[in-house]
């Protein structure tokens, strides 16, 4: 006899990981142990039917902001930023892949030969078959982080919340490595975090997703089960709403 799923109190979800995330420890800008445990996390979820967007970045290869600092232009930077976030894309894909995952990478950069090309309508309908979608190369457009394009495309899926893994366990009043005195926030509004200037997602993220009434919890994505008890309602990091 198989025990009941639990009740999902969120069904479609934007996970927004950082590419240094990816780094682990080690040295190489890709890490496979991490790989592995994020799509042994992202497994479980798909097996309770949560239907998944996924933004990943690419700073563990290229930021485009650093790049610009040496001269770069920034926006060819910025273009090279989003061919890294490609990059650490296909590398998930290829993992999932490996655990029986059904995912496709859509890219904002029209790379046939590579992937699909981001259509927000043939994502929407992936994510209802229980498609996991992995969203590539930011906005597409130079200046724009890869934060704004984990807000435009939770909104444009129609995710009923962003979840934003980190190193720690939530959003601080500082950085709690650093500053012993740091208390950790277990609620926030957007425009408290807009002006204290917490560092959860850049300003225009953070907007758009006040405006569009989408919530955000920031959790640490090192911690085994956190998202699975974030999408059953239990509490984990900080919510932003």
């Amino acid at each position: 006899m198989h025990s009941a799923k639990p009740a999902l109190v969120y069904r479609r979800i934007l996970l927004k990981l950082s590419g240094e995330a990816l780094m682990g420890d080690g040295e190489n800008s890709i890490s496979p142990a991490i790989l592995q445990f994020i799509s042994t996390q992202i497994k479980e979820l798909v097996e309770m039917e949560v239907q998944i967007g996924l933004v990943i970045g690419g700073g563990n290869i290229f930021r485009g902001v650093d790049l610009a600092a040496t001269g770069i232009d920034r926006v060819t930077a910025d273009q090279m930023g989003m061919l890294a976030t490609l990059m650490n894309a296909l590398a998930l894909r290829d993992n999932m892949h490996q655990h029986g995952i059904d995912v496709c990478v859509m890219s904002a950069l029209n790379i046939p030969q590579v992937c699909a090309a981001y259509n927000a309508d043939q994502a929407r309908e992936y994510l209802s078959k229980n498609r996991v979608v992995v969203f590539a190369a930011g906005t597409g457009n130079p200046f724009f982080t890869t934060d704004t394009a984990a807000s435009l495309r939770g909104i444009e899926i129609g995710a009923q919340i962003i979840l934003k893994g980190t190193k720690v366990d939530g959003v601080y009043s500082a950085d709690p490595k650093k500053d012993s005195q740091a208390v950790r926030y277990e609620k926030l509004g957007f425009d408290e975090v807009i002006n204290k200037k917490l560092a959860v997602m850049d300003v225009t993220a953070m907007i758009m997703c006040r405006d569009f009434k989408v919530p955000i919890r920031v959790f640490n994505m090192n911690k085994e089960g956190a998202v699975k008890r974030i999408v059953v309602g239990e509490p984990e990091g900080t919510i932003v709403i």
